[in-house]
């Protein structure tokens, strides 16, 4: 189911994905433990940022039948526009300094370092879905040429 046919509709383009909603499930887990437990300098800042693109591709893929590339190129212009967002404080101008939702959801300074995490998160979907490709293709390959 992945990837895009001549023809098809918006709607068809709609399903459910159990297995990238339980990984979403697990990284959303994951995330609320990193920011309500993990005060550090290196996982809270980096890892937080290096999953949280994982994480979107994963709730993406639940849903929505796109390719590899498609999700994964839409997740990362996702984060950047939010990253960007940060750079000109779109939160403070909408009023939204005191909240803590607003600073959790759309992030409170920008940095190139979060740039880069959400790049090398993105990386590592497209590698492993690649891997995850490959492997079952070679499965596939083998169960109808067995002698």
């Amino acid at each position: 189911m992945s990837g895009s046919t001549n023809g098809s509709t918006i709607a068809s383009r709609f399903y459910f994905h159990k297995g990238y909603f339980l990984l979403f499930l697990l990284l959303l887990g994951l995330e609320i433990v990193i920011a309500a437990y993990v005060h550090d300098s290196f996982i809270r800042p980096y890892g937080g940022d290096y999953l949280v693109v994982i994480f979107l591709y994963s709730l993406v893929r639940s849903f929505l039948d796109l390719s590899v590339r498609l999700a994964a190129i839409l997740v990362l212009l996702f984060s950047y526009l939010i990253e960007t967002l940060q750079y000109f404080h779109f939160a403070d101008h909408l009023g939204l300094k005191a909240s803590s939702l607003a600073r959790i959801l759309l992030g409170s300074y920008f940095s190139w370092t979060d740039i880069l995490c959400y790049t090398l998160g993105i990386m590592t979907v497209v590698g492993l879905e690649t891997i995850k490709r490959n492997f079952y293709g070679l499965i596939r390959t083998r169960a109808i040429h067995r002698p």
